[in-house]
Parts: C-alpha cells; sequence; structure tokens
C-alpha cells in the first residue's frame, strides 16, 4: 500500500533546497509524482505530490527527515497525507 503526500517549502530562496528535499525523499523510498515551484521577491515556494511506498520509514519518521533538511537550510518543510491536506484545503 502507498501513501500519497504533499510536500510544502516555504522559505528564503537558496541554492540546494530541491536538491535536499529530493535526496531526503529519495532516500526514504518516496516518489516525486508532481512538483510546482516558484521564487517570488526572493522568497522560494515549492509543492510536491509524493508517493511513499509501504516498504518505506515510517510516516512520521519521513516527516522527521524532512523537518531536519527544513533546520538545516533554514526553511519551513511539511509533509501530509493527501486526503488531509485536501480536506483542510477544501472550499
Amino acid at each position: 500500500m502507498q501513501t500519497r503526500a504533499i510536500v510544502s517549502v516555504l522559505g528564503d530562496d537558496r541554492v540546494g533546497i530541491v536538491a535536499a528535499v529530493a535526496t531526503t525523499l529519495a532516500e526514504a523510498g518516496a516518489n516525486i509524482e508532481d512538483i510546482r515551484q516558484s521564487i517570488v521577491g526572493g522568497i522560494f515556494s515549492m509543492t510536491m505530490l509524493t508517493t511513499i511506498e509501504r516498504t518505506s520509514p515510517a510516516f512520521d519518521d519521513v516527516q522527521r527527515m524532512l523537518n531536519e533538511v527544513g533546520e538545516r537550510l533554514g526553511v519551513q518543510v511539511t509533509l501530509q497525507r493527501e486526503d488531509v491536506f485536501r480536506y483542510m484545503h477544501r472550499i
């Protein structure tokens, strides 16, 4: 069974954000299904739709890994299950 999840990244733009987040997801066995990013006024914003495999680390462990990367880079990284994300952002 797979878990679809949304990764959101927000913070000051700097070199290596995409690489660090993508590498962390790869190490966790997650696949990036779609990615959108933009830089507005020096603020970096990225949203990824990912699939976390059943054989991957637990969801909470992946979240911890991404939090550590965010702290190291000075950006906010959020991981949410897709169903929770859609519920929170419905109109």
